[in-house]
């Protein structure tokens, strides 16, 4: 086929390199190159750079609702139009341009966690089964009707990072899959039971922050949600703090006010509103990334705010 490929992040490279060695890639259309880091310094989104690399045409419209939008895709004469992680709603008169429309990869199993951040929630939501979505795109957000599923187990103490490079490696997959049952006409879209709809919306850098009220179980599923980014955070003695890997050590009971510190064996435990948890890996302000036992070497820990 030829394939017009939409996206922009780290996530959707598996795709596009599956995509370049199956198929034909006429066009790849990716966000506008952005200041990133503490620098501020303009980079190209990682699409762009695999794309000029295999010698693709670039596109990086501000917009998807312009008329040039529009004729630029048109003018690429592709079987079908893919998206993984493009981050914009496309217009209908967009997703009519192909033959067999626009297919989109998604990183959760729809009509759960639809919207920008299903990896991050599916981890936080301390859910057991997650996976890949192919479905085709309408107007609506990740609304559309069903192709495939492949479902993916997510271990208890799986990373939003683990999960993340998972489900890149399965979604290529699930993508040819889809493509090939299209190209039969073997895949029957299925319309999505919206009642069922839950939402992933966009995290930033307030997501992590820690209420020590909760249970323990639910503190550990936040760290490793957010876990490498954006980080979950607490201020230990009146000093800020990154926590960057937990166990839980107790599911239930109130053992002592909620973010009160003990050092059990040289662990660093902690009370929550209901059971224990431990702290494996902590960074403070301007620091490496140490284990509990290495920063109490060097700090006190007394309680958790």
């Amino acid at each position: 086929m030829k394939v017009i490929f939409l996206g922009t992040p780290e996530f959707a490279l598996g795709t596009l390199e599956m995509l370049i060695k199956e198929h034909e890639v006429v066009l790849a259309v990716t966000r506008p190159d952005a200041p990133k880091g503490r620098g501020g310094r303009i980079q190209m989104p990682p699409v762009k750079e695999r794309a000029l690399r295999a010698g693709i045409p670039v596109y990086q419209p501000a917009s998807a609702k312009t008329d040039e939008f529009y004729e630029t895709l048109k003018k690429a004469g592709a079987d079908v139009m893919v998206t993984c992680a493009y981050g914009k709603i496309l217009p209908p008169r967009v997703l009519e341009i192909t033959r067999y429309g626009c297919v989109n990869v998604h990183a959760s199993l729809l009509p759960e966690y639809r919207g920008a951040a299903p990896i991050w929630h599916a981890v936080m939501d301390g859910q057991k089964v997650t996976g890949i979505t192919t479905m085709l795109t309408d107007p609506g957000m990740d609304t559309g009707d069903i192709l495939l599923r492949d479902p993916v187990f997510v271990g208890p103490d799986m990373t939003m990072g683990e999960l993340h490079d998972v489900l890149a490696a399965v979604g290529p997959v699930t993508l040819m899959r889809t493509l090939a049952g299209l190209e039969r006409g073997s895949i029957v879209p299925v319309p999505q039971d919206h009642a069922k709809a839950t939402y992933a919306p966009p995290v930033d850098r307030t997501t992590g922050h820690i209420d020590w009220n909760r249970p323990a179980r639910a503190i550990h599923d936040l760290v490793r949600g957010t876990e490498p980014f954006p980080t979950a955070f607490s201020t230990l003695d009146g000093r800020r703090v990154k926590i960057h890997r937990t166990k839980v050590i107790e599911e239930d009971g109130l053992f002592a006010a909620p973010g009160t510190c003990s050092v059990n064996g040289g662990q660093l435990e902690v009370a929550c509103g209901s059971g224990v948890l431990a702290i494996l890996e902590i960074q403070g302000e301007g620091t490496r990334t140490m284990t509990a036992g290495e920063y109490l070497n060097g700090h006190s820990a007394q309680k958790f705010e």
